[in-house]
């Protein structure tokens, strides 16, 4: 993935420019009392936490967990509370819930978890599913050598391993040896590397870790010459870049200096007053020095980016999930070139109006990719000795149909750029001073995942991906002539999975307005298209990520033993089609985006992929809204529903973490209007019994460090779900959630914990919809 990015619509998805497929895990841990207990031991003595004051009920028949259609489900105790809102009364009876360190919260968690793992641990299919699941998984995974000083570095997981380990050599062809890795960090796999960067001479490597999945970090380095770590470790670091000075010296990051109470994650307090600081090596946290700060706008997010010459500190800041300000500081032009206090910044933008991304610069010209009149993103100069916008130079100009998904400087005067045409990657090679179009690079359909190069160097290195490509490792070098063809450096293969037995095609179908939507469909080619099929539809819509075709063994599972169709529609809300489809997606216009979910629906039975019956829809994050209001809406249309992290509660989501940041997408609920919209599709809000039928099956799931979309709203979702059902003799499929511990979002989960999630997902779908798993 690109890294060169300034990260802003991270704080939803994971990534800027695709969400992340959210990862969890089954495993079971004793109850630790200043910590969210997620899991218990299953046994009774759970039971024993319950008082006698009726605050939760359980079956007295627990055989029934065979039996649907005889199981009672847990109920939660309901509070009288309501509030007034924009002159609409709205009950909250799990308010309660939103606090995860209170024993009554502690207990519903643990009751929860003694529903769903013993029905997902007697699924006949549990054994086959993740026996097969880490047989597939188990292939070694590389990522493109990145060279830094006189060394190249690259990523390799030899198959199995909680995390990819970092390898060092003198030369491509020498014998690589560890740098760092991450598994023995922890036994469990739950401590990870989350940031890293090398100094500009390659002699020493900054390294983010994260803990149990959180958002939170702790920066540490490490000399690349004896391996030995500097003794300074810096702590509170949030949404944050590592960007080093050009004298080896010092980094700029954010962090949250004066955040109060837990920052492990478990936490749900507001995250506020982003500093940006400067840390010289060898020294400790506590002499960093405060470069930049917006006290009048605690809400603000800052990152500090040195450029490519050293020359230039810029410093963006963004507010919500889209738009920065853009400022800089000339580092050559401080006295005695020191960076003693706050940096004098001098401002490029000051409305935040357009997305602007540092691509690269000759000496004080710079170029931005941005979206500013230009949905379709364009590149263009900006001369910081005339920053002015009436200054401002087209070196790029937008494409009328593909997106400019991104851009990186090669060789000094090239670029490297990247579009998306009907959501498949193009490469090019352009010329740095004028845009002039050198090369294109031929692909097949699919993504180019990842890139390595930097502008000093001719030698640039691309990851290619696909549906059925785990990824193909490619090396260029420009420095004889523009026309140089990109070779193989690596293959990445699998045992056991033959890509020439499977298909993928892009189909387009028409949404409820009349829209013309793009969906993949993935599949085996001998599947018949006579609707007996289990079909899983993956979804996203949101913050303007875009859905591309990716490489997943889970997905290759479920196609290959359960004779399943997979599914991807790129729904209005992503970026697949720039900021108008972004923009055709969000605010007033989020229903567009359920409504594509359930054209998606629709084209897949009309076209005899699957049946009502047989399809399963999944999503994380933002996805995970799309389920539970996708459900709600047309419960009739899907078989079974899995929601990752999702957020539930649309009136209540910018109170908590970094919730605040989504308002550019979902509107602000302190705002009428946008409340009156956002009450129209809030899962926890438009729960009801359907009129024929009954809901579809449901599986939540949701983290105990997840600091990006706090637990509670899974939790919230399902006490309300319950409530909804308890008394409805015709809801004989299951409404269930599974609740992990020491994980997060999503980001850097351990392998062990990724095929421990995926194997539960599908050995609930195996058993909820009656699924057989062929070998």
């Amino acid at each position: 993935m690109i890294s060169i990015k300034l990260p802003w619509r991270s704080l939803f998805g994971g990534s800027r420019r695709r969400a992340l497929l959210i990862n969890s895990s089954r495993s079971l841990s004793v109850r630790n009392r200043n910590s969210f207990p997620w899991h218990l031991t299953l046994t009774q003595s759970c039971l024993s936490l319950f008082r006698s004051d009726n605050k939760f009920k359980l079956s007295s028949d627990s055989t029934g967990l065979n039996n649907m259609s005889t199981f009672t489900y847990p109920v939660a105790k309901r509070i009288d509370f309501s509030e007034n809102l924009h002159g609409i009364t709205v009950e909250d009876s799990y308010r309660w819930l939103e606090d995860p360190d209170s024993s009554e919260t502690q207990e519903f968690v643990c009751l929860q978890n003694e529903l769903t793992t013993p029905y997902i641990q007697g699924s006949p299919a549990l054994a086959s599913i993740k026996k097969r699941l880490t047989e597939l998984w188990n292939f070694p995974k590389y990522s493109c050598p990145m060279k830094k000083g006189n060394r190249y570095f690259f990523y390799k997981n030899s198959g199995l391993q909680n995390h990819s380990v970092l390898f060092v050599q003198d030369s491509l062809e020498s014998e690589p040896k560890v740098f760092l890795d991450p598994n023995t960090l922890s036994d469990d796999g739950t401590v990870s590397l989350s940031m890293k960067k090398f100094s500009e001479d390659g002699e020493i490597f900054a390294y983010g870790l994260s803990r149990s999945g959180s958002d939170w970090n702790s920066i540490h380095f490490k000399c690349v010459q004896t391996g030995e770590d500097f003794p300074e470790v810096l702590e509170k670091i949030k949404f944050s870049s590592i960007s080093w000075t050009h004298d080896h010296k010092g980094i700029f990051y954010s962090c949250y200096p004066e955040q109060q109470g837990k920052t492990d994650g478990s936490e749900t307090t507001s995250n506020e007053n982003h500093k940006l600081f400067y840390h010289r090596i060898g020294t400790q946290q506590s002499e960093d020095v405060l470069v930049v700060e917006f006290p009048h706008e605690p809400k603000w997010r800052i990152q500090g980016g040195v450029t490519d010459c050293g020359r230039y500190l810029i410093v963006t800041t963004g507010r919500d999930c889209q738009y920065n300000n853009i400022y800089f500081c000339d580092l050559t032009a401080l006295p005695d070139k020191t960076i003693n206090g706050k940096l004098e910044l001098i401002t490029v933008v000051d409305k935040m109006e357009a997305d602007y991304e540092y691509v690269s610069n000759t000496e004080s010209v710079v170029v931005f990719r941005t979206n500013k009149e230009a949905p379709n993103y364009r590149l263009i100069q900006i001369d910081f000795n005339q920053p002015a916008r009436e200054h401002w130079k087209t070196l790029l100009e937008a494409d009328p149909s593909d997106v400019l998904d991104w851009a990186a400087c090669i060789n000094k005067d090239k670029l490297i750029v990247c579009y998306m045409h009907d959501v498949k990657n193009i490469l090019q090679l352009r010329d740095l001073k004028n845009g002039q179009l050198l090369k294109t690079y031929t692909l097949e359909m699919g993504t180019v995942r990842e890139f390595s190069g930097k502008s000093t160097s001719s030698e640039f290195f691309f990851q290619f991906g696909s549906f059925l490509t785990p990824g193909v490792i490619y090396r260029c070098d420009i420095g004889e002539t523009v026309e140089a063809e990109p070779t193989v450096f690596r293959q990445i293969e699998l045992d056991g999975f033959d890509p020439s037995l499977f298909e993928t095609q892009q189909v387009f179908y028409p949404s409820k307005d009349g829209t013309r939507i793009p969906m993949f469909i993935v599949k085996k080619k001998t599947v018949i298209l006579d609707g007996t099929n289990p079909c899983l539809m993956y979804g996203y819509g949101g913050f303007n990520i875009s859905l591309e075709p990716a490489f997943s063994v889970t997905r290759i599972v479920f196609m290959q033993h359960f004779n399943g169709v997979f599914a991807v529609p790129n729904i209005r809300g992503g970026g697949e089609y720039g900021e108008a489809w972004h923009d055709g997606g969000r605010l007033f216009n989020k229903q567009n985006s359920f409504d594509d979910f359930h054209s998606a629906a629709e084209y897949l039975i009309a076209n005899g992929y699957t049946s009502s019956s047989k399809l399963a829809i999944q999503g994380a994050s933002n996805g995970g809204l799309l389920i539970g209001a996708c459900v709600n809406q047309r419960p009739e249309l899907y078989a079974a529903g899995i929601a990752h992290v999702g957020v539930m509660d649309m009136l209540r989501f910018h109170k908590f973490t970094v919730g605040y940041c989504w308002v550019s997408d979902y509107g602000s609920p302190e705002e009428k209007a946008a409340f009156e919209n956002l009450l129209k599709f809030s899962p926890l809000h438009n729960l009801k019994v359907p009129e024929t039928g009954q809901y579809p099956a449901m599986l939540l799931l949701t983290a105990d460090h997840d600091d990006r979309v706090v637990p509670l709203h899974s939790l919230k979702y399902m006490a309300q779900m319950h409530h909804t059902f308890r008394d409805c003799a015709k809801q004989t499929n299951p409404l269930m959630i599974r609740i992990e511990t020491k994980a997060g979002h999503g980001a850097n989960k351990p392998t062990s914990k990724i095929i421990d999630e995926h194997s539960d997902v599908f050995a609930f779908l195996a058993r909820a919809l009656n699924l057989e798993f062929q070998l």
